[in-house]
């Protein structure tokens, strides 16, 4: 069980109370938030509430009681996987696009967890439910790229403490859409669910969560820009969220940018980890092949090679 409060905004004054819900609490549908509240777990101000509908008037205290999901078994998958590091107490993934890192939203089979437990003896059980062994961070499903695995609890608790300490540097490439006037920066700021569109993320001024984003072109040409990327938070959707901040979003993001007639997926791949071993302490410095659909739009766009080729120097 996981309780949730919200102070409401004056922004949302008028808003029904499950609109409002559906767009702060993550990874719930209206339809799931309407449930709660007719089962007496969502109160305003202390006050049991009975219907969804009710308007918000501004400076509520919302607080909302979510059940434990029904446990389910995961199992094992022969998916071929890409180990670009391995030793007893971690991996590095160079994880495909088009799969899901762990079950969730009643998808339990061809994820990153299925193969991994099929491809390993040992892995991580530090977290509390039993669909996500070995995951420390997640990619999202249509981002490549590297991603640690914990083999060990002890590996896991240090890979988090490395995480939250911001001593673990994860670089990504992107294609986005345009030329930058600015050819470096720093994006700090917060980000949240979109009020609006509760399946997207957005820069937000309240219920947010800080994130930093550090960005150089590395190459552009006519109408595109290569970006190396270095975040130093790890929120949902964050580059993909803060390139839209820019202007200048992802090519082939369809949530935050729009369709592209050359490519069917966000070109977004996170290509190196550089980082101190969490138990041997050596400097472990691991760059994830760039995937074939990249690779060809990269060439199509006429990007110069060796410029990507030089991040990893």
């Amino acid at each position: 069980m996981k309780e949730l409060s919200f102070l409401v905004d004056e922004k949302y004054k008028g808003k029904r109370l499950d609109v409002f819900l559906q767009s702060v609490v993550e990874d719930t549908s209206r339809a799931v938030i309407q449930k709660y509240i007719e089962e007496g777990l969502i109160k305003v101000d202390g006050k049991e509430i009975k219907k969804a509908g009710i308007k918000l008037k501004g400076n509520e205290k919302i607080e909302i009681i979510i059940p434990e999901e029904e446990i389910l078994e995961v199992k094992p998958e022969n998916i071929p996987l890409d180990i670009v590091y391995e030793d007893d107490y971690i991996a590095v993934i160079n994880k495909p696009s088009n799969m899901t890192v762990h079950p969730a939203q009643n998808i339990y089979n061809g994820t990153l967890v299925n193969a991994l437990l099929y491809h390993f003896k040992n892995l991580s059980n530090i977290n509390e439910d039993n669909i996500r062994p070995g995951i420390v961070h997640r990619l999202d499903k249509d981002t490549s790229g590297l991603i640690i695995i914990a083999k060990t609890n002890e590996a896991h608790e240090k890979l988090v403490e490395m995480f939250q300490n911001k001593n673990m540097k994860k670089t990504y490439i992107a294609i986005c859409k345009g030329n930058f006037s600015k050819k470096e920066g720093r994006i700090e700021n917060l980000i949240g669910r979109d009020p609006y569109e509760r399946k997207r993320m957005a820069v937000v001024e309240v219920n947010g969560k800080p994130a930093i984003t550090n960005y150089e072109v590395i190459d552009e040409v006519q109408d595109f820009s290569l970006l190396k990327v270095n975040i130093e938070t790890g929120r949902t959707h964050q580059i993909r969220v803060h390139t839209k901040f820019l202007n200048h979003p992802i090519l082939g993001d369809i949530t935050y940018g729009s369709p592209s007639k050359i490519i069917d997926r966000q070109m977004l791949h996170a290509y190196m980890l550089e980082f101190i071993h969490p138990i041997t302490k050596n400097m472990i410095k691991v760059i994830g092949k760039i995937p074939e659909d990249f690779n060809n739009i990269l060439k199509k766009l006429k990007f110069d090679m060796e410029k990507i080729n030089k991040i990893g120097e």
